[in-house]
């Protein structure tokens, strides 16, 4: 019952255009007509009166022009005055039902009916006196008949007050008076018959309402059917595009959002039986330069050619849909396994053997083809289009041509989001809960002292559930989402603070901070960093920054001026990972750096058995950096052959589990008692930059 009655209220809220129009347009049309009766019968009553009032004043100016302005003093008019006025006032016959001359107090001087005695309306009489504007009002009069059975007559007359001045009357003024002066003297009470008037109003009002109504219909009519015309032509166009909207208008084939209807009601389909799917997606490869160099209307027509060997080649039970531009997808609603949806997939593949035929030009057409089955790969309709993309692309990336979903291609699985969305919270930690992403600090040692000469800080990231989790699980995922720059900001404040809270205790050791190839195409690294350094007041000699050789070659016209920005505020600059990149003796000459390090994959041959080609390459890299004046420091030094080996080859700094691991800072005190490296051989003596 209570579903029945949502249900009817549900319709009565979903009205028709038509119905809604007519509804709100009945409403509109009925308010304006009676506005417009209600105007223009207001505005004839008021000419109606306006002409009354005319009337009654010339009836009024005729009626005392025979009588001096005396006689509204005294009160009282003379026979041979009274047949004045009657005889002036003969005229207007019986248009006239009553006249009636007033003094100013009041008393009355003449009445045409041949009342004796009688009183005015007071209010409206003394208004008339002070002002001097006629009053005039419709009311109805009831006369006696000069039949004594027959019923009292009654009619409506215009009742008009009309002041009488002394300019309007002969003979001497008044006592006091003005002569010529527009002074009231008394009043003038015209009652005229409004019977001939009133309906005359009545008709012109019912003519006018009738107008109005005629019209405003014969409008209404043709809205409404203007409305109806349009809202009918607007369905069937709704119905067309509702059709539209599920094909593609190219091939004909399903579109996306189709092939996500059938997929929904299919995969349901198959949890229920517990059958499997499969989905096949595949792009044509190098389509836009088929566009680029034959031309839009050949790369349509080719894409018709596809749609049609698709159709014809595969089962009346599979759905063939394309979702867009080149790429095309194949719902196989029946698979045995993933073996066999991978062979279906080949079998596709193989349609673009065979030349497609665009005019006279045989074209050769070669797809990368994407599979994913349900339930191995995918649980519901979304995660098996998605996991069937990523094969595609995993497909053209590796050039295999068909690739099956593997979850290591996966580089946004749920779980890694599910990360990503980890990060966002542990980069702005709500007040009172501790930090998740801290910096640990690995020690920079001198070869020949074996003092601590710098720390390089290095992320961890404490997961609530993951535990303890190194770089390399987040930094990628954080540059892939593009969030590096605000975990570069994160390990730069945390530096420099532990900086100013280790200067507070005495202790001034230098921290080099990594940036990501993202973070030095930018000049903001630097508004960064000289911000931090002024708010803390840390010098900006102890704070170093490393960036790989690769993020140098990638865009040096970028990089180089960040790294020069950088030199000049006094925050040296090393270069990590050196000899896997392609830096030029040139570029190296002219960068504004003070450092370079070693990358460990040349250090871990220098160990015991390692190669003599090894010696040699370390010993180049060496010798070319000294001779730039730069600063050398090995990264991996797990051994003290190692360390020897690197001190007797001029390495200036090493870092490594030799010394420590990377420690959180309070444990960085700890790190005094270093082991010293063997000095049994003479060190070669570093060469000075020249010039």
């Amino acid at each position: 019952m209570r579903s029945r009655v949502r249900s009817s209220s549900t319709r009565r809220r979903r009205w028709s255009l038509t119905r809604y129009f007519a509804f709100v347009s009945v409403l509109a049309m009925a308010a304006l007509g009676c506005a417009l009766v209600w105007v223009t019968s207001t505005v004839m009553r008021e000419q109606a009166i306006n002409d009354g009032t005319a009337a009654a004043e010339s009836v009024m100016a005729y009626a005392v022009a025979p009588l001096p302005a005396s006689a509204f003093t005294e009160g009282q008019l003379t026979p041979e005055q009274n047949q004045a006025v009657k005889d002036a006032t003969a005229p207007f016959g019986d248009k006239v039902v009553d006249l009636r001359l007033w003094s100013t107090v009041g008393v009355l001087l003449y009445s045409k009916a041949g009342a004796e005695t009688g009183f005015p309306d007071t209010d409206r009489n003394n208004a008339v006196l002070q002002n001097g504007v006629p009053d005039a009002r419709v009311i109805v009069d009831v006369r006696e008949s000069e039949e004594g059975d027959a019923p009292s007559e009654q009619r409506q007359v215009l009742d008009v007050y009309v002041p009488v001045l002394m300019s309007n009357t002969s003979g001497a003024a008044p006592a006091g008076a003005v002569p010529g002066s527009g002074e009231p003297i008394g009043t003038a009470e015209v009652m005229l018959d409004h019977t001939a008037s009133a309906a005359a109003l009545r008709s012109a009002i019912g003519t006018v309402a009738l107008v109005v109504s005629g019209g405003l219909v014969a409008l209404w009519l043709l809205l409404f059917r203007t409305v109806f015309t349009t809202s009918k032509r607007l369905q069937a166009t709704a119905l067309e595009n509702a059709r539209l909207a599920l094909l593609d208008s190219l091939t004909g084939l399903p579109n996306r959002r189709l092939l996500t209807e059938r997929m929904t009601k299919t995969v349901a389909e198959a949890q229920r039986d517990g059958a499997r799917l499969g989905m096949v997606l595949l792009d044509i490869d190098r389509f836009k330069d088929i566009n680029d160099s034959l031309g839009h209307d050949h790369g349509d027509e080719l894409l018709e050619q596809v749609a049609d060997r698709l159709r014809k080649a595969l089962r009346d039970e599979d759905v063939v849909a394309r979702l867009g531009g080149d790429e095309f997808a194949i719902l196989l609603t029946d698979v045995r396994s993933v073996a066999d949806a991978e062979h279906l997939a080949r079998r596709v593949r193989e349609l673009f053997g065979p030349p497609f035929k665009l005019g006279e030009m045989s074209l050769h057409v070669e797809t990368s083809v994407g599979v994913s089955c349900l339930p191995d790969h995918a649980d519901d309709a979304s995660s098996l289009m998605r996991t069937a993309d990523v094969a595609m692309y995993a497909a053209k990336h590796h050039r295999t041509g068909v690739a099956t979903y593997s979850p290591e291609e996966d580089h946004s699985s749920p779980a890694r989001l599910v990360l990503l969305g980890d990060l966002h919270r542990a980069l702005d930690p709500e007040p009172g809960v501790a930090r998740e992403l801290e910096l640990h600090y690995q020690p920079k040692v001198d070869l020949d002292t074996g003092r601590i000469v710098g720390l390089e800080a290095l992320m961890r990231w404490r997961h609530p559930e993951r535990g303890l989790l190194l770089p390399t699980v987040f930094i990628p995922l954080a540059e892939q989402s593009g969030i590096i720059h605000r975990l570069t900001r994160y390990a730069l404040t945390s530096a420099v603070e532990q900086l100013a809270a280790w200067i507070a205790e005495g202790r001034s050791t230098p921290i080099a901070v990594n940036l990501s190839a993202h973070d030095v195409t930018s000049g903001k690294v630097v508004d960064v960093i000289e911000e931090l350094l002024a708010e803390h007041d840390v010098p900006a000699a102890l704070l170093e920054v490393e960036i790989t050789e690769t993020a140098l070659v990638a865009d040096p016209s970028r990089v180089v001026p960040v790294l020069e920005r950088l030199a000049a505020l006094g925050v040296k600059v090393a270069i990590d990972d050196f000899g896997i990149g392609n830096t030029s003796i040139a570029q190296l000459r002219d960068l504004p750096v003070q450092e370079l390090k070693i990358d460990r994959l040349f250090v871990t041959d220098l160990g015991d058995g390692g190669r003599e080609s090894a010696h040699v390459v370390v010993q180049a890299m060496v010798d070319l950096a000294h001779s730039f004046g730069l600063r050398v420091v090995a990264e991996g030094v797990e051994d003290q052959i190692t360390a020897a080996t690197l001190r007797r080859l001029g390495v200036d700094q090493a870092q490594g589990f030799l010394y420590s691991r990377a420690v959180p800072p309070d444990e960085v005190t700890a790190l005094a008692m270093l082991p010293q490296p063997r000095r049994t051989t003479t060190r070669t003596p570093r060469r000075q930059k020249s010039g």
